[in-house]
């Protein structure tokens, strides 16, 4: 399975933050926002790794993540020159995705619990496996469900209805940006008609694998944090989280370097060695202290 993060769009509602530089590249407390979506991928043990930005941002992006490389994956660029939504991702991702699964995640969301791992390799493995599922999407509990995507389910977790921010929502259960694909979503984009809004809604491409049952829901219930980070404040509490959890724990939380570790894309000795390049911060010191 291949992997895309979308770190596009306009940011405005972080504004003036955002007026230079792409909101994905602000720091969430100690690492690039981006670090924390790339890091999703990585725990599910997906190496090969799209990022699509602006044309203006997508040089940062090449600057901070390179080839992947030095993290034992393969990381690749493309441009969304306007933010015409989410489902274009995989319009543009075509030729990326080739003939594999795809997971999209948005470049703004942050994911933290003790059964992540357990969660997105459950959702790979039904795309992968099972022949009569084509998406797999997450459900999360929050007390303002009419700001955000709406699922309903039924008891045996499968999707019944989705809306878009209603004003009178069936669940409380929201749909976060991560989302697992067959191959089949890139045709199924390409049929998408553009919203009010302009853009190629990810719902829209959720309804059609709803119409035809295809369609699966994995629930992140408590002691699972998702943050989105789409505003000052939001940034602010995950700043917060995350800096807690990691004061607390001493871990540190979406750390790319500890997790291509741990998941054998680079071996030790290649982790110390990064960890020797920044030895005069925290960070480096932090990997250095993990072969101890």
């Amino acid at each position: 399975m291949k992997g895309i993060i979308l770190a596009g769009g306009k940011g405005t509602r972080l504004y003036p933050m955002t007026q230079v530089i792409s909101k994905q590249l602000l720091p969430l407390y100690d690492k690039p926002m981006i670090y924390y979506p790339l890091s999703v991928l990585m725990l599910a043990g997906i190496k090969d790794i799209l990022v699509i930005s602006t044309p203006s941002d997508l040089g940062h992006y090449r600057k901070l993540l390179g080839d992947g490389s030095r993290l034992g994956l393969a990381i690749s660029y493309a441009e969304q020159a306007e933010p015409k939504g989410l489902a274009e991702a995989f319009i543009i991702g075509e030729e990326f995705i080739g003939n594999d699964d795809v997971c999209l995640i948005l470049g703004d969301n942050v994911f933290y619990g003790q059964d992540l791992t357990a969660k997105l390799r459950e959702a790979m493995a039904l795309i992968k496996n099972d022949s009569d599922v084509n998406a797999v999407i997450f459900g999360y509990p929050v007390k303002n469900p009419q700001e955000f995507g709406v699922v309903e389910f039924d008891s045996e977790k499968n999707v019944v209805s989705l809306e878009e921010k209603p004003t009178d929502p069936k669940s409380n259960y929201v749909v976060p940006g991560l989302y697992f694909y067959s191959n089949s979503v890139v045709n199924v984009s390409k049929t998408l008609t553009p919203s009010k809004r302009g853009e190629l809604e990810i719902t829209a491409v959720n309804n059609v694998y709803l119409q035809e049952g295809s369609l699966k829901v994995k629930l992140f219930g408590r002691g699972f944090a998702w943050l989105d980070t789409g505003t000052p404040h939001g940034m602010l509490k995950a700043a917060e989280f995350i800096e807690t959890v990691q004061s607390r724990q001493g871990f540190y939380v979406s750390c790319p370097e500890e997790i291509a570790w741990r998941r054998g894309f680079i071996t030790k000795e290649q982790m110390l060695a990064l960890g020797e390049e920044l030895k005069m911060t925290d960070y480096g010191q932090y990997l250095l202290s993990l072969g101890e």
